[in-house]
Order: structure tokens, then sequence, then C-alpha cells
């Protein structure tokens, strides 16, 4: 197969989800700069989630947050229906255990079985959530832990979290998955309780067969070798998604490929390394996790987007076959070249064709500024907080 057909078939099976909360204001802890074509409702969201995807042709689902897009108005076939006017549908289902004020103390690992009474039934609310919209996967990041050595039992807390994810676990359907995200430090800061991958396995593992584990690229120590981290979990079979983005110092959740493309390309590498040895690719769930607090949200998403495709595109060139002989043979130099030739192609113009061929626009940046999209937008969002008196300062999504 020549270079051009070998992307072009990478990209025709290459799907991300995007989140509906990165189309809304977002911050940091210190507050948030907003702007006027920010999403202000789940209608809002869903309209630019189509957006992208009808400009980059490879984003048909739209990860939900349940307390930030789902209300007492809003029923879940509503949502469905307003997605699917836009040509795209709910993908993953987002449990929210760090928003209310009983999670002081943890949520699922909480030392008051009360409040991990509360805290279990909203997930099993969301797996409910996702057979009714008919989504595969329910993603938990828990932000439990304790700031302080002796706050808490640290074994005691593996076990609540162990005993809730095996009774959450029950309620999936045969056909959905339950990721268990893990995060070393935040907003815990002494320990967090699923701290590295191996935690995130292990929970997994005992919670059942339909739990995996998910990795998010910002969720990491500094210098972290990521990419050893997805071929184990592949390996084992326990890799179930992604949650892409870049960082400089810790969750920065920056622009994917903004800081190390380098180090996105070499996991992409490790999948195709496992499909080649396998006959098939593995099945993930691929979604977008950034904060667009500066870059306009619409066309940060999309400029993410396109960046995954260029690197998942180069990581489709590598030839295996050469680097297994090198590799067997010791060749060191030669090895790390058949990698480096592979991230060395341009291969945007083939990406061009690839857009061509499905008629999408060659830059979807262009053309989404173009569209006048955008201000639109803005001005309809920008009278209707006006109308409706909202602080956007007020809230995180």
């Amino acid at each position: 197969m020549n270079t051009k057909d070998r992307i072009h078939q990478a990209l025709n099976d290459f799907q991300i989800e995007t989140p509906s909360w990165g189309y809304a204001d977002t911050g940091t802890r210190f507050g948030k700069f907003t702007q006027d074509g920010a999403a202000i409702t789940i209608q809002d969201k869903l309209a630019d989630a189509g957006q992208v995807h009808q400009l980059t042709g490879c984003c048909p689902q739209v990860a939900v947050h349940v307390l930030w897009d789902f209300n007492a108005e809003t029923s879940p076939e509503d949502v469905g229906q307003m997605a699917s006017t836009h040509n795209i549908k709910i993908g993953s289902i987002n449990p929210n255990l760090f928003q209310d004020q009983c999670y002081k103390l943890g949520s699922l690992s909480h030392p008051d079985i009360e409040v991990r009474k509360q805290a279990i039934a909203h997930c099993i609310d969301s797996v409910q959530l996702g057979q009714t919209l008919d989504s595969r996967a329910v993603t938990l990041w828990l932000a439990d832990g304790t700031n302080y050595p002796g706050q808490d039992n640290i074994r005691a807390r593996k076990q609540r979290v162990e005993s809730a994810l095996a009774e959450i676990h029950e309620q999936l359907s045969q056909d959905q998955l339950l990721l268990v995200e893990y995060k070393p430090f935040e907003p815990a800061f002494y320990h967090t309780d699923i701290a590295d991958w191996g935690m995130a396995w292990s929970y997994a593992r005992k919670a059942g067969e339909q739990a995996k584990v998910l990795v998010d690229t910002g969720h990491h120590y500094a210098a972290q070798n990521i990419e050893q981290i997805v071929a184990w979990l592949l390996d084992e079979k326990m890799l179930g998604g992604f949650h892409f983005n870049d960082r400089r110092y810790a969750d920065d959740d920056l622009t994917l490929g903004s800081i190390d493309p380098y180090q996105i390309f070499r996991i992409f590498h490790e999948i195709f390394a496992y499909a080649n040895d396998h006959g098939a690719m593995p099945t993930i769930e691929y979604m977008i996790d950034q904060s667009h607090n500066l870059k306009p949200k619409i066309e940060a998403m999309i400029q993410t987007v396109m960046t995954a495709q260029e690197l998942y595109a180069k990581a489709s060139l590598v030839d295996h076959d050469a680097l297994r002989g090198f590799q067997d043979r010791g060749q060191i130099v030669d090895a790390e070249r058949a990698l480096k030739q592979a991230y060395d192609t341009d291969v945007r113009p083939m990406i061009a064709d690839w857009r061509k061929a499905h008629k999408l626009p060659e830059d979807p940046v262009i053309a989404f500024r173009e569209s006048g999209y955008q201000e639109t937008a803005a001005a309809d969002r920008k009278k209707r907080r006006e109308e409706l008196g909202i602080n956007q300062t007020s809230s995180y999504a």
C-alpha cells in the first residue's frame, strides 16, 4: 500500500469526541476570561460541536458532563434529538463527583456512607443516561484524595472505591464500558485515590470485565513515559480511552501538540504497532479534553482535531517490519530513524486529498472563519446573556 492510501485508510477509521464543556466559558481557580461566542446552553454546545464535525469529518460524537448539560427542563431524549439535528450524537457520559459541597472529603471514597451512596447513585444515573442515549462509555474521574498526612485511612479509601466501582459496573449494559481515569494530584495534593495507571488498572480489574483504563495525556508527572503506559495497557487489553491535550508543567489542558507533538506521535505509534502485531486496530475511545480559556473555542477545537489527524497519519507510516528487524539486530540508530522518517514526513498534502475526497474544506480553520458562524453566534449569545442577566464569571462551566 502506498503512502497516500495508508494515510487515507488510517483517517477513514479515526474518530474523536469533542467535549461539550470545551465550548463553554472555562478558566482556572483564579477566574476566567470570557468570550462572547462561548456556548451558554447545551443547544449551543451541540451546535458548536456540529460545526467542528462538519468541517473536519471525524468528530461525530460529543461528550457530555451530566450536571452541566442536563436539567429538569431538558430530557435526555431532547438532548439526543438536538444532537441529531447537527448530525452528531451523544458520546461518553461524564458523572460529576467534584462540584457538590458534600464531596469536600471525597465522593466514592468519602468516610460517610451516605455521601458514598449519593455518589454511587449519581454514577448509576449516568449509566442509565448512557443507555437512554445509546452511549457506549461512562467516563469516571474522581477528584477524591486528601491534602494532609493522617487526614484519612488510605487503605480504607481504596476499599470504598473498589466496592463502589463494582456496584456501578453491575449496572452496565452489555455494550457499555466504564472508563477509569487517573490523576497524580489536583485538587488533592497529599494523595489522590486513583493516582496513576497502575491504580486505575487495579480498580478496573476488580470492577469487572467492562471496566478499562482511560489515559489523559495531561495527568502525569513531568517526563512520564506515557507511550510505555500505553504499550503496557494495550498488551494487557486494558486501554479503554484517551483524553487528549498537551501540557508544559502539570494538567495545563493546552491545545494538543502545542508543546510536544512528538509525544503524541509516539503514543499513536504504539497503537499502530499493536495493530500490526494483532492484525486489527484496538477499540479505543478518543476524546479531546482541553480548556480553551484564551483561544477562540471552536477554532481551538478544530486546530486540535487537525493536529491529531496529522500525527495519527504520520504514525500510520512507520514501517513496522523494518523496525522490528532493526530492533532484533540491536540497530538502535536505524530503529530510531524508522520512527523519525515517519514523523518527518509532510503528510499535509495527503490529508488535503483525503478531505477533498470527503468533500471537506482543505483548511477547516480558514473555512470556519469564512463561514461567519463565529460572528453570528457571538452576537446572539452576547444578547442572550444580557437579557438573562448572566454573570459569566459565576461558574466553571
